[in-house]
């Protein structure tokens, strides 16, 4: 018989192992969300805290003492009334608070500022909300001012002139002219926020203030279907009687379907765009 190997194996003992106490590392604290309060002071700073930013603002006053100034010097003394200064100085505040609001905006991505102001604050929505209060709050100052530049301009040239100070404007007329600048200074944050480019809202702006409105009164002379339209489709037709004072339901009517045509809608694409859209 042959004889048969039987060939083992055999394997090392496993040495038991000790269960490693897993490191235990401190909680890390996490940031407090950074106040309304200071977001806000800082879109404040923000548009002063430049030169083209702090002259811009100041041209604001400035302006308005050279409008009145104006009045007083070439006006005839029939004139010399608080409407009339009020419109004198309404001009060029009319077409700055735009831009300033405009600029309010694009400042982050002209200045490349975005990517830091969007890390401190992640949530966008916060900061844009921010810049539109703070433009807002300048808007609404801002025709204070001039109301009191107005005031005192209406005072001093009658007394020079010797003529009687006329007060022909009241408190609801200025209520109404401060909502129509407010507006005028909404589209100009609206295009801000939709185009992101200084250069090109402010391009924006002025095509809609003053290019849309003369095709809008060629159109509605030559037109007798968009005559009868045209205060409901019209922005700058509809903002008219806020400066005129005692608007009717019909054209409160009109302002509101023009604002959602012109503002609302515009306003909600471009927020959408910078909540979605990559900062670099």
């Amino acid at each position: 018989m042959s004889a048969v190997t039987v060939e083992t194996t055999t394997h090392p003992t496993a040495t038991p192992t000790t269960p490693t106490t897993p490191t235990t590392r401190p909680a890390r604290p996490v940031p407090r969300r950074t106040p309304t309060s200071r977001v806000l002071a800082v879109e404040l700073r923000k548009m002063f805290d430049t030169r083209s930013g702090f002259w811009l603002l100041a041209s604001i006053g400035i302006t308005a003492v050279l409008a009145t100034a104006a009045v007083i010097v070439f006006a005839p003394e029939d004139e010399l009334t608080y409407t009339t200064f009020g419109t004198a100085i309404g001009v060029p505040i009319a077409i700055l608070l735009p831009i300033v609001a405009i600029l309010s905006v694009t400042s982050e991505w002209s200045q490349r500022s975005g990517l830091t102001t969007f890390t401190l604050v992640p949530h966008r929505s916060r900061v844009i909300g921010a810049k539109l209060g703070v433009s807002v709050a300048i808007g609404v100052v801002s025709m204070l001012l001039a109301f009191v530049v107005g005031a005192l301009g209406n005072i001093v040239g009658t007394a020079i002139t010797g003529t009687d100070t006329v007060w022909d404007v009241t408190a609801l007329t200025l209520s109404t002219i401060v909502l129509a600048n407010v507006l005028s200074m909404l589209v100009g944050f609206m295009l801000g926020v939709l185009i992101r480019n200084s250069a090109g809202a402010i391009v924006g702006y002025f095509v809609y203030a003053f290019v849309l409105p003369t095709l809008s009164l060629l159109l509605a002379a030559n037109a007798a279907w968009f005559e009868r339209i045209q205060a409901w489709v019209d922005f700058n037709i509809a903002q008219g009687p806020l400066f005129e004072g005692g608007l009717t339901g019909e054209a409160w009517a009109q302002l509101g379907v023009t604002s959602v045509l012109w503002l609302v809608v515009p306003l909600a694409v471009g927020l959408t765009l910078v909540l979605r859209s990559e900062v670099k």
